[in-house]
Order: structure tokens, then C-alpha cells, then sequence
């Protein structure tokens, strides 16, 4: 367990670094008009894509827990539906395939930044 928990941490940070990059990317792709290319997709799917992995990692300790007898805690439960609507949030981007570039721009910004919001105070609530 304890190696899945370490995984889970450094895993935030990583996170964390694609979402700066992605937010800062979106960003000036919006405000200078830019072609959504294939780094933008590439920033877009990191982020959903490790958002995937933290979640699973975090359901499959909060099970591990569980079945070992762990007593429940609301932090841990408020942290887990936060992540999952922050996951969630990570993959809203893609239902603008076919939409103008600066949409899509626009538009995973807006998740990614609201995404970003909810990682911290999901984090903060389990600290």
C-alpha cells in the first residue's frame, strides 16, 4: 500500500506541471489566436489521461483502506468526489474536437483552470 500512496503523491506533481503548462499554452493560444495543433492535444490528453491514473490510484487505496479496516473519514470521501468532478472537468476539452481553435482554446482553459481549483482545495481538504 505504501508504494501506491508514494505513486499517488508524486503523481500530484506531475499533474500539477501539465496543468501549468497546459493552462499557460491555452492561455496563449486563446489570446493570440493560435491553431489548436497536436501539442495542444497532446497537453490536453497528459492531463486527462494522469487525472485517469491519480483517480484510479486514489479508488484503489481508498478500497485498500476499506478492506483493512481503516476507520472512514468525510475528508477522505470529500477528496475522493472532489478529484473525480476534477477528472471529469480534465476531459471536457475533447467535446470540442470540432469546434474553432480559439473555442477549444478557450475552452480547455476554462477546465483546466476550474480542474486546477478543485485539485488544490481537494488536496487541502485531505492535509
Amino acid at each position: 500500500m505504501e508504494i501506491l500512496y508514494s505513486i499517488h503523491l508524486f503523481l500530484r506533481w506531475l499533474i500539477v506541471l501539465v496543468a501549468l503548462v497546459a493552462i499557460v499554452k491555452f492561455a496563449l493560444g486563446w489570446l493570440k489566436g493560435g491553431a489548436f495543433k497536436g501539442m495542444d492535444r497532446g497537453l490536453s490528453a497528459a492531463f486527462s489521461g494522469l487525472m485517469d491514473l491519480q483517480a484510479t490510484l486514489g479508488i484503489a487505496l481508498l478500497i485498500w483502506m476499506a478492506v483493512g479496516g481503516a476507520e472512514f473519514a468525510w475528508q477522505r470521501a470529500a477528496h475522493g468526489l472532489i478529484m473525480i468532478v476534477a477528472a471529469v472537468l480534465g476531459h471536457l476539452p475533447a467535446r470540442w474536437k470540432g469546434a474553432a481553435d480559439s473555442v477549444r482554446f478557450r475552452n480547455a482553459l476554462f477546465c483546466i483552470l476550474a480542474a486546477f481549483v478543485l485539485i488544490f482545495v481537494g488536496v487541502a481538504i485531505i492535509i
